[in-house]
């Protein structure tokens, strides 16, 4: 006799829910949002695709989801590394280098976090309302950087734009570590994002000596 299939959670209850949200992040990291559709999520999770009309409304708002937990998970990992009984200096390094270590460690959640559809790099969005939200995730997992940036002693509109700079450079070394286009240069993507942290730190910290003298 066949062995008997595994039962699948009911619609309403949590389980499910993680389910389809494991199917839906395989899906989005093979195709993307544009070649995904609720209907392929729900043959991934193993349901009828009506299952999925009960949680999500739209393959944009299960993208939302999707997204928003890799961003809680960034999160955790740099305001793991902020302790405030640390030294501003050590957390800021910690906090900028556990951003570029959690994306090189987990590249589909890069994928996820820069819209990086087969079509190419090109602006996108979720819609206005899911849009802010995903943005306020992403800058609350940035914030332990400016505020060790200001508890340094500069403003917060440079500090503002120190994150920035971290972050623009911390995307570009991981898309030539994702594509194998560091190997080229014969360097390592986390050596340099450590010399860069270094580098920036250092002329913060000379450029506010200078300002309190």
């Amino acid at each position: 006799m066949p062995s008997p299939r595994p039962r699948r959670p009911r619609a309403d209850t949590p389980d499910k829910r993680a389910l389809i949200l494991e199917a839906a992040a395989q899906v989005f990291a093979d195709v993307g949002l544009e070649g995904a559709s609720l209907r392929a999520v729900a043959a991934r999770a193993g349901y009828a695709p009506a299952a999925l009309y009960f949680h999500f409304a739209s393959k944009e708002a299960l993208y939302a989801e999707v997204l928003m937990a890799s961003l809680a998970r960034l999160g955790a990992a740099t305001i793991a590394d902020s302790d405030a009984d640390r030294c501003a200096v050590t957390r800021l390094k910690a906090a900028a280098m556990a951003f570029f270590t959690y994306y090189a460690d987990h590249p589909r959640d890069l994928d996820l976090g820069f819209y990086l559809f087969r079509g190419g790099m090109k602006p996108a969005g979720l819609g206005r309302d899911r849009d802010e939200a995903l943005n306020s995730a992403l800058e609350a997992a940035l914030a332990p950087i400016e505020r060790a940036a200001i508890d340094l002693g500069t403003s917060r509109d440079e500090a503002r734009l120190l994150t920035v700079d971290i972050f623009a450079h911390a995307a570009g070394l991981l898309l030539l570590l994702h594509t194998g286009r560091i190997r080229m240069f014969g360097a390592s993507a986390p050596h340099m994002m450590e010399r860069y942290i270094t580098e920036k730190t250092a002329a913060l910290l000379k450029g506010t000596a200078h300002a309190d003298t």
